[in-house]
């Protein structure tokens, strides 16, 4: 199935019988706040369920990073209590450009679970098309989906850096917290030597939207990406880079991307490892 479904068909879905509906995710979350719950309890799309990115889709802060992969038992309890069903398809939405979607979208594929689509635009395009909201928070029934570990590549740090070399190491930062310009969170500016930027706002148009295949295509050729080249992404703590392993996907790849899951809040809390600056790889 698709990865990227519309308005239109989440509409037409959540117009099926009851059994036969998708589960959705509403994984509203922003860096600096505020918090993704209070626009969901202000108003979301009828019948999601809302699942908060840093105490449900990520392990707690460490040595892994601000956002380590979740242990795989507590993953499970979390997508059973929203309802997540072996087989049955899953639709997640963001407020912004997809990014945080896309991170619930690859925990799911990387747990074993093909049926999921990132909502195309976001709530943000489902309220301007007048579509429905409510403040109403549903009761699902439990789940029964089963972790399976592994469904997509990850790369620790060494396998990061023998990428950024080996292959192409995408990095899903703005530019100006690549070029070590700026650092607002991580211990140490700057990039993974030899990754190469590609922010991850890039991925939709003005209108929230993902981009068309063709275009995603060419986007990431011009970054070095082409067939039978090994490529990895990741970004600040593993959230937005997501965004470029889905992108991948709609572009037509077919071999999937890698994902530092540690990402930059991982590399850069450790002295020993090299930090790049300025707007080249290094």
């Amino acid at each position: 199935m698709r990865s990227v479904i519309t308005t239109a068909e989440l509409a037409d879905l959540l117009d099926a019988p009851e059994g036969d509906r998708p589960t959705v995710l509403d994984v509203r979350w922003r860096l600096t706040g505020p918090p993704g719950a209070e626009s969901y309890r202000a108003g979301h799309v009828p019948g999601a369920v809302y699942v908060d990115v840093d105490s449900e889709l990520a392990a707690p802060p460490g040595p892994g990073g601000r956002h380590p992969l979740p242990d795989p038992a507590a993953l499970q309890r979390v997508l059973r209590a929203a309802g997540v069903r072996e087989g049955h398809l899953v639709v997640a939405y963001d407020d912004g450009d997809s990014s945080v979607a896309a991170r619930a979208w690859w925990l799911l594929r990387w747990a074993g679970h093909a049926q999921v689509a990132v909502l195309d635009g976001g709530f943000a395009v489902w309220e301007a098309e007048g579509r429905p909201v409510t403040t109403e928070e549903p009761e699902p029934s439990e789940g029964d989906l089963e972790v399976r570990p592994g469904g997509l590549p990850v790369l620790d740090a060494d396998a990061a850096a023998a990428l950024a070399r080996e292959g192409v190491l995408l990095d899903a930062r703005a530019p100006q917290r690549y070029t070590g310009e700026t650092e607002p969170i991580d211990p140490r500016a700057g990039h993974i030597p030899g990754a190469r930027n590609a922010p991850f706002a890039a991925h939709v148009g003005t209108d929230g939207r993902w981009r068309s295949p063709e275009e995603l295509a060419e986007h990431f050729a011009a970054l070095g990406v082409g067939d039978g080249v090994p490529v990895g992404a990741y970004c600040g703590s593993g959230i937005t880079a997501s965004s470029i392993v889905l992108a991948l996907e709609v572009a037509g790849r077919s071999e999937p991307a890698a994902l530092y899951t540690g990402s930059w809040s991982n590399w850069s809390a450790d002295p020993a490892r090299p930090a790049a600056t300025g707007p080249e790889p290094g």
